[in-house]
């Protein structure tokens, strides 16, 4: 996605929040350079510290949380996979696309408390099944710091 600068049409990546040629910030608003939650997938790790940059505050340990649907054909074509071997593509597809949404609702998170990186991020998986329903429940969690990027 790109944006159009309001103040010289200077064309901008959603990476950017200030145009570099007026310093314009790209909401249209003055003021000093804000952290969107983008900038915080720029340091999402799973160890403690964050290799050759200074940890200035812990702010909290936060966590997110998704549950998805296996619908029931996802779940048939997953039980003959048992039976005759091989991968279940549709599965896999559920997980990938669990995995994606908790850690962009744990970013999301750690933007809310003005954190610039998570460390020590844990994701989990479970199942949750019964009354022919299974339902996929992905919780991550992790430190929300500061940092020195």
């Amino acid at each position: 996605m790109s944006y159009i600068c309001k103040s010289c049409d200077r064309n901008m990546t959603d990476r950017e929040v200030e145009c570099a040629n007026c310093g314009q910030v790209r909401d249209g608003m003055k003021g000093p350079k804000i952290i969107l939650a983008e900038d915080v997938s720029k340091v999402v790790l799973t160890t403690e510290s964050v290799f050759n940059h200074e940890i200035i505050e812990r702010l909290e340990i936060i966590t997110a949380e998704c549950v998805f649907g296996m619908n029931i054909f996802k779940d048939i074509f997953a039980g003959v996979r048992d039976i005759v071997g091989g991968r279940s593509s549709a599965t896999q597809t559920v997980l990938r696309d669990a995995r994606i949404a908790v850690l962009s609702e744990l970013k999301k998170e750690a933007h809310s408390i003005g954190a610039n990186a998570v460390i020590a991020v844990d994701i989990d998986y479970s199942e949750m099944s019964g009354g022919g329903k299974s339902m996929l429940f992905v919780v991550a969690s992790g430190t929300a710091v500061k940092a020195k990027i």
